[in-house]
């Protein structure tokens, strides 16, 4: 093992302590509940971009949270399935929703593909509000039952009453949701993600099934986005039509371009950053979306790269520097 190796190893150590020991060090329920959001933000954000890795520009991420978080509730309350399938029944239920939605349409390309979505998120959000024997439309479903209890008798007891549990399931599910995706980007699909990304009609010409390869990736990408779902009415023990509306995927999508979309740590940068921006200048928050549309302007216009590329931008203009001085 090299010297950089270990040095960036042992920075991933110390910044894992660090988040592991948060709830021990910052006990106010608020925080923590900012930083569950941070976390299920940063899930979405990354399996957003999973889809974009395909050439495909997704706006549906509201809508199939929705299905994820409506799935999981229902079975848990209708039929009184355990909390913990229920909530991998949401997300298997929001992927096979993709496959439905990914194969008649995922031939279409650029703003089609989008304008696609965009509908997509408006029927899930209708059939929510209308279909009030089942959802209870604008009315809402109030006491969600939280995750049943992982005990292991002498070892293990957790009952999810607290921000502090919530927060270790949130980190728990971000970091086997982050492990998957990083394995599957490094994979020989990732590999034909890219290609695919790169020249669609050229991989096609050398035998590669495009169709299956887009449905593959925009279904995977929105298994996570239904897992998230399920967590969150969960989590917040209520759910309404309308908490995930398309202005919530177009944040999501901000979070992308904003923390950059060619490195893997791009949208965790961005996700981390624009959720906790509204926090930090609170007086401010009626103003957000002025600020996210600044922000997102410059970015485009002045780092197309995202903010994972400033290291790199500090670095080459240090060089530039040094070479005018000598």
């Amino acid at each position: 093992m090299n010297k950089q190796t270990a040095t960036r190893l042992s920075t991933y150590g110390i910044i894992f302590l660090i988040i592991l020991l948060i709830p021990l060090l910052l006990t106010g329920p608020y925080i923590l509940h900012v930083l569950i959001l941070v976390m299920m933000n940063i899930v979405l954000t990354s399996s957003l971009r999973l889809i974009n890795l395909s050439g495909q520009l997704s706006l549906a991420h509201g809508g199939m949270i929705t299905i994820g978080a409506y799935t999981a509730t229902l079975l848990v309350i209708k039929l009184g399935i355990s909390s913990w399938l229920a909530l991998l029944a949401g997300a298997v239920l929001t992927a096979a929703a993709a496959c439905l939605v990914g194969f008649p349409f995922t031939r279409l390309k650029g703003i089609y593909f989008s304008m696609v979505t965009i509908f997509f998120v408006e029927i899930v959000m209708l059939v929510a509000q209308q279909w009030r024997s089942l959802t209870e439309g604008n009315t809402g479903i109030y006491n969600i039952p939280r995750p049943d209890p992982l005990i292991i008798p002498g070892i293990l007891n957790i009952t999810f009453s607290s921000k502090m549990s919530f927060y270790y399931l949130a980190l728990a599910l971000m970091l086997a949701s982050l492990a998957i995706l990083w394995v599957i980007e490094h994979s020989r699909i990732g590999l034909t993600f890219r290609g695919i990304q790169q020249t669609d009609s050229l991989s096609q010409s050398v035998g590669i099934n495009t169709t299956i390869y887009k449905v593959m990736a925009f279904s995977i990408g929105c298994f996570f986005a239904g897992l998230m779902g399920g967590f969150y009415s969960q989590y917040i023990s209520a759910l309404t039509p309308s908490v995930f509306g398309f202005l919530f995927t177009i944040y999501i999508l901000i979070y992308l371009i904003v923390g950059g979309t060619e490195k893997f740590v791009g949208p965790i940068i961005g996700a981390l950053i624009l959720t906790l921006l509204p926090e930090i200048a609170r007086p401010l928050k009626a103003f957000m979306p002025f600020f996210f549309a600044a922000i997102l302007m410059t970015v485009i216009f002045l780092m197309p790269e995202g903010l994972v590329g400033l290291p790199q931008r500090f670095k080459n203009f240090t060089r530039r520097r040094l070479k005018r001085k000598s």
